[in-house]
């Protein structure tokens, strides 16, 4: 038998699809933030070190509408790596692949898997988000790293799939739009990420 959140996933995805036909005779709004090339590449204490490349395979099965993969340090040897993947429309089927589901395939495996708060200056409320630690054996040894990822729309901030497909149709009937963005963060096992996406949240939320 189905696993229940894999019924209640297909579920809501059924619904987004029924919803999507719905409107599609209504013009999509279509939002024109910046492009994430555009995102600074000095963040507080936080410097880029260098950006990642993407490879085109790899574009073909996130079909993205724009990237972002960077390398940033701060002082005191701390380090992280971010990316994002913004999405203008999800009519289409373009909606972002859920980090936990591309870990396993890429020899990572996981110890801990639960959802952090993260307190953003100017809002009311902490963010939360999902926060995987995980491991790979390599040559050199075992590798440990954490990984905190989210989606975001509008201002809104979901670590949950489920509540991302579900106000994804939320936004498509009310607002007439369905863009969002996938942000990763990965950092050591020494350090949290929480003050590198303190350092950048309201400027990429912003864009």
């Amino acid at each position: 038998m189905p696993k229940r959140p894999t019924l209640v996933l297909s579920a809501l995805f059924l619904v987004q699809g029924a919803a999507f036909y719905g409107l599609a005779r209504r013009t999509e709004t279509i939002p024109q933030p910046k492009l994430l090339s555009e995102f600074p590449t000095r963040i507080g204490e936080w410097r880029m070190l260098r950006g990642g490349v993407i490879e085109q395979d790899e574009k073909d099965v996130l079909r993205a509408d724009d990237y972002l993969t960077r390398q940033y340090a701060a002082p005191g040897g701390k380090e992280a790596s971010l990316f994002v993947a913004y999405f203008r429309t999800q009519r289409a089927g373009q909606t972002p692949h859920s980090p936990k589901n591309c870990l396993p395939g890429s020899g990572w495996t996981w110890s801990v898997a639960d959802t952090i708060p993260v307190n953003i200056a100017g809002r009311t409320q902490p963010i939360e988000i999902n926060r995987y630690i995980v491991s790979k054996v390599t040559q050199g040894g075992d590798d440990h790293a954490v990984v905190l990822y989210w989606y975001q729309s509008r201002d809104r901030v979901v670590a949950s799939e489920y509540r991302a497909a579900a106000f994804t149709v939320w936004d498509a009937l009310r607002y007439n739009r369905t863009d969002t963005e996938l942000v990763r963060v990965v950092t050591s096992v020494t350090q949290n990420g929480v003050d590198f996406i303190q350092a950048f949240f309201t400027t990429l939320q912003s864009r």
